[in-house]
């Protein structure tokens, strides 16, 4: 049925209801008045006085805004219409009936406005109180449809909105639209007309049809997502707050794409799973980031499997103070390890993760140990001291630029760093080995990517010398806000330098958010049976210079006009696109619908000769840099060679 169909109809039925209270509200008056009822109640039952009363409630009604208004979501104001418009409905029916010379005493119709004040109000209550629950609103799925100057105390250091910022009153007030009026739209409306902080909330949108035109607690819902545009222009609307927290990634990307064309700042209500209880407030209200648009649903955990593998267990994670790392080691304190032993060479990262860890679970047995994973003594130590049962393996160089120059460095810490700590993990009888990979190690063209390719062979290699511990490695596109990505950068260029850089304009990468990234190397520790790569469905690949773009639009910039892009060409070692997996790989479903296997290969190459290898290379007190170079191509032909060779084998 029309949705708009179904409004005109449960409008109806509403108006019917209280035109059938107004007529049956004057009997009953009448019966609590008069003991003769007999003598006195017929006269009003003549077919053409309750059709009036039932006429003139339905005019009255109307007038006053009885059918304007999303009732679940009802504020006092909203009653005292109902007080207002049963008041002037008892008056009316007194002169109408005075009219047509139907004489009761003026008690009766002092109870008939108590007794319809009352009876509208209730119905409406308790279709309120049956309706206004968030469980029952995400099971509707009413989620799913739905820059003035302030004063700098307003957000706190994550940019949500504060409940008691100290608001400049001279200042104009913030005019805001709500997207979605479901529960979690309503409630922020609330909260805003209670505590304004300098906002004041002036027009709403909903998808839902049936809401249109309707106003909740005041504020009329003008239209759906088509109407955005124009309502912020006829409102005058300086911030939009999206609060649709259960709405998919794909129709949040939709609705952002509009919000960020009309120049509004944009906050949005996290996910409904991120609520405590499913309750909603203003302090939860954050800024849109760019990680909102990745445009796609998010990795989520199997918490029962992972459960199962990490409570009660002595957990490793190097490069701990890491971007990837410490949210591995905030999402494994969730599990209640046994031990949580972060390892990292960066002492100030290592601290600030302890505090936030150790302020956040109070009973999280916590250990920070700094060293290197290229000092075999200090891991072997570490190793036999702590005995880890899982190792997640984050600590590497990462950025592609700074590995061309300085490749040795890439070696004794992707290579021989990984070698070391994976040989430590076996040694002292560590169940499970994660290794985290990237995308650039299908056919590297870059130092960084060879070197994390010969750290698949190491994972690879190391489950066949020590099958009783099992090894896997996670590899997986670029992360967003990762340090030293791009959108740190473009942040600070478009706040600094006024212009963004982007080195092509056809230049395309995989992208998932550190959240994703971690939650993906702490799956794939649960899945792996030893020797695999795990790869991400991360989606289509998105434009650099789109992100770029869309970051300039959340910070209420025009693109090109305020903040131009500006392409500097592709820099030593960096490819037109990345690639998650070859053809001859052989990629597998695993039980997680967004996390599949490749299938281990039979490589070529001796890692163990190989190391020795590198290692004499790089030993030397002027490293050959050319010998270096040639010998890292060499061992990705050897790995292609090992691909071509199985080929061969299985024909």
């Amino acid at each position: 049925m029309n949705k708009s169909l179904k409004s005109l109809i449960r409008k109806s039925i509403l108006a019917t209801i209280d035109a059938v209270l107004a007529v049956v509200m004057l009997w009953v008056s009448l019966m609590l008045k008069y003991d003769y009822l007999v003598e006195v109640e017929p006269m009003i039952r003549k077919p053409e006085i309750i059709g009036l009363i039932m006429l003139l409630s339905l005019a009255i009604f109307y007038f006053v805004g009885f059918y304007q208004h999303i009732w679940r979501y009802a504020s006092i104001n909203q009653y005292l219409v109902l007080l207002a418009g049963t008041l002037l409905q008892g008056v009316l029916v007194a002169a109408v009936l005075s009219w047509r010379q139907i004489a009761y005493a003026g008690s009766v119709f002092i109870i008939y406005w108590l007794l319809l004040f009352m009876s509208v109000t209730g119905f409406r209550i308790a279709y309120r109180m049956i309706m206004n629950n968030p469980y029952v609103d995400m099971r509707r799925g009413n989620h799913h449809n739905s820059r003035s100057t302030v004063h700098h105390n307003e957000h706190d250091t994550n940019g949500k909105i504060s409940k008691d910022a100290d608001v400049d009153a001279s200042v104009d007030p913030i005019r805001v639209m709500i997207v979605g009026v479901g529960y979690a739209g309503s409630q922020i409306i609330r909260e805003l007309q209670e505590h304004p902080n300098n906002r004041q909330v002036v027009v709403a949108i909903d998808d839902n049809p049936e809401k249109h035109h309707y106003k909740v607690r005041g504020i009329t819902v003008v239209g759906g997502r088509d109407m955005i545009k124009s309502a912020v222009r006829h409102y005058s609307v300086d911030e939009i707050i999206l609060a649709i927290p259960s709405a998919s990634n794909h129709e949040q990307r939709e609705i952002l794409d509009i919000c960020s064309q009309t120049g509004c700042e944009l906050r949005q209500v996290p996910l409904m799973s991120d609520l405590i209880g499913g309750r909603v407030s203003v302090s939860d209200i954050k800024h849109v980031e760019i990680t909102d648009l990745l445009g796609r649903e998010q990795i989520l955990l199997d918490n029962k499997e992972i459960s199962g593998k990490l409570k009660g267990k002595t957990i490793m994670v190097t490069g701990g103070g890491g971007s990837i790392g410490s949210e591995i080691c905030r999402q494994v304190a969730t599990f209640e390890p046994g031990m949580l032993v972060v390892f990292d060479i960066y002492e100030n990262n290592a601290y600030d993760l302890q505090q936030q860890l150790l302020s956040k679970y109070k009973d999280l047995n916590l250990k920070v140990l700094i060293g290197s994973v290229r000092d075999r003594s200090r891991l072997e130590t570490v190793f036999s001291t702590c005995k880890p049962d899982i190792v997640f393996h984050a600590a590497a160089h990462k950025h592609v630029p700074l590995m061309e120059d300085s490749p040795s460095e890439a070696v004794k810490n992707n290579v021989i760093g990984t070698y070391n700590t994976a040989l430590a993990a076996a040694r002292n009888g560590a169940e499970r080995f994660v290794l985290i990979s990237t995308d650039k190690a299908v056919n590297p063209t870059n130092v960084m990517g060879s070197t994390k390719r010969l750290a698949e062979m190491v994972m690879q290699h190391m489950a066949v010398m020590f099958p009783r511990s099992t090894f896997a490695a996670v590899r997986f596109g670029n992360v967003l806000g990762s340090n030293g990505s791009v959108i740190p950068l473009f942040k600070r260029q478009i706040r600094e330098e006024g212009v963004v850089t982007v080195t092509h304009p056809d230049i395309t990468r995989y992208f998932m958010t550190i959240p994703e990234a971690s939650r993906l190397v702490i799956q794939a520790g649960a899945l792996a049976h030893g020797g695999e790569i795990f790869v991400l469905d991360m989606g289509e690949p998105v434009k650099i210079v789109d992100l770029a773009r869309d970051l300039i639009k959340l910070s209420g910039l025009e693109p090109d006009v305020d903040i131009p892009i500006v392409f500097t060409g592709l820099r030593p070692g960096e490819k037109m696109y990345e690639e998650l997996y070859l053809d001859r790989e052989g990629m597998d479903q695993t039980k997680h619908d967004k996390i599949f296997v490749l299938k281990p290969v039979k490589d070529q190459l001796a890692i163990n000769a190989e190391i020795d290898h590198l290692q004499a290379i790089i030993g030397w007190t002027h490293a050959d840099f050319d010998r270096l170079l040639n010998r890292l191509k060499f061992q990705s032909d050897v790995s292609a060679t090992a691909y071509l060779s199985e080929e061969a084998d299985d024909e």
